[in-house]
């Protein structure tokens, strides 16, 4: 590095956002992530003693991946590259590769090539990093916010440890707020900040884990907010309010908690848990996912859930799924809301779900015989001299519509498929056989 490029890179630490200032240049400086960064733990002891493998790491934003990964380039001897998948091309891969074989040759040393969104590298180009990765060539360390298993060569997948990073809590977004107003050398400390309680407890709350996200909004007050009589700058809730606008949501449409909070809506029905159900229905809804996904998800439940416990439910959601097609948002939250909140309050069965998947079993995989003749179509010329629909006995023939008769192939006779429930109007429908045989 020469005397220009000593001074850009100065000027340019002094000018960067706070949160790349106050990004922890030592494993111990790591706010959160304790479930994979603790002593006794794999990653840190890889580390610690320079023998690291392949890794990805991915999480939602702002929770360290890029920090991990920058932190190891502080405590390894090896060389360390990074490339962005949105900006680097496969000519960069190679380039970069070529210069660790140089690299390797001379010093002796391994070459970590960090790639940020990972996931954006199509597969030629994950290709392309799969043989160094696997003749040690170089150390791979992706970064990602989709889930590597659905996003990233199986390949890479498989020659790769995966550590997943989760958002950071309150408490630790919290300490690394009071850690930028009080450093001076990277943080805010020369401002003479002060914050209160309820505003530290405002971003803990509202910046969704995300700890670039709770720099950028102290940054921005900081910036913005006029010094008081005593010199200070005084932050509160209403000042950080303003910054932050909104809470954050945790939620990405095409990403992975998009699936994790469908889960969570789906599995609160299922619980008749009403209060869960809005909840979830809330951040689906404000973080604008296509309410015809979310009619379709709650119109399944009525039937795998609920079933035939309360028939009426997958009436309302078919229905409610009809509706919001039609009606659209924001109107739509309403239909949304009341049908969900239905499913979630009405008796539960599963016996359909149940049954019809122990039924497709046996057909996949057991000897499941041939249809009796006496049910066999019989409406064709010559059906009788095949023997088809001979001594079939037509139930509306006998008392109660009903009559004792085999319809299951010879191979399944006693089978049970469906174990009908005493929940809500299938109880019904269970004694309502039950009356019918003993009235035969």
């Amino acid at each position: 590095m020469d005397l220009f490029d000593y001074i850009s890179e100065n000027k340019k630490s002094v000018d960067s956002p706070l949160a790349s200032r106050m990004r922890p240049k030592k494993l111990e400086e790591v706010v959160g992530q304790e479930h994979i960064l603790q002593p006794d733990k794999l990653l840190y002891r890889a580390i610690k003693a320079d023998k690291l493998q392949s890794l990805i790491f991915y999480g939602p934003p702002g929770t360290g991946k890029t920090t991990i990964a920058k932190v190891i380039a502080n405590t390894t001897k090896a060389k360390f590259v990074i490339l962005n998948a949105t900006t680097s091309g496969k000519s960069d891969i190679t380039e970069a590769v070529k210069e660790a074989k140089d690299h390797q040759a001379m010093t002796g040393h391994k070459t970590i090539i960090f790639v940020d969104e990972i996931h954006r590298f199509n597969k030629a180009q994950q290709d392309a990093l799969l043989p160094y990765a696997e003749d040690g060539t170089i150390i791979l360390i992706g970064a990602t916010t989709e889930n590597p298993y659905f996003e990233v060569n199986r390949a890479l997948i498989s020659r790769s440890l995966i550590f997943e990073l989760r958002p950071l809590g309150e408490e630790a977004i919290k300490k690394i707020i009071i850690e930028a107003l009080k450093s001076k050398e990277r943080g805010l400390g020369v401002y003479k900040c002060t914050i209160t309680d309820e505003a530290l407890e405002f971003i803990g709350l509202r910046s969704g884990g995300d700890a670039r996200s709770a720099l950028n909004a102290i940054e921005l007050a900081a910036m913005t907010t006029e010094r008081s009589e005593d010199g200070l700058i005084h932050i509160d809730a209403a000042v950080m309010e303003e910054c932050m606008q909104k809470r954050m949501l945790n939620y990405d449409k095409k990403g992975d908690n998009h699936y994790d909070v469908i889960s969570a809506f789906i599995k609160s029905m299922r619980g008749s848990d009403k209060d869960a159900v809005l909840h979830y229905l809330a951040r689906m809804i404000e973080a604008g996912e296509d309410p015809k996904f979310i009619a379709r998800r709650i119109t399944i439940c009525a039937s795998e859930d609920v079933g035939n416990a309360d028939p009426m439910a997958l009436v309302v959601a078919t229905n409610a799924m009809l509706a919001v097609e039609r009606i659209g948002m924001p109107e739509g939250r309403i239909i949304l809301a009341q049908a969900a909140v239905y499913v979630a309050c009405a008796p539960k069965s599963n016996a359909s779900y149940l049954g019809i998947d122990a039924a497709l079993s046996d057909v996949r995989t057991r000897d499941i015989g041939t249809v009796p003749l006496y049910l066999k179509d019989s409406h064709y010329s010559g059906a009788k001299d095949l023997g088809r629909g001979i001594d079939y006995l037509y139930p509306h023939n006998y008392p109660n519509h009903y009559v004792e008769q085999a319809y299951l192939p010879e191979a399944l006779r006693g089978t049970v498929y469906c174990e009908l429930t005493d929940e809500g109007y299938e109880r019904k429908q269970k004694e309502a056989l039950a009356r019918r045989k003993c009235q035969e």
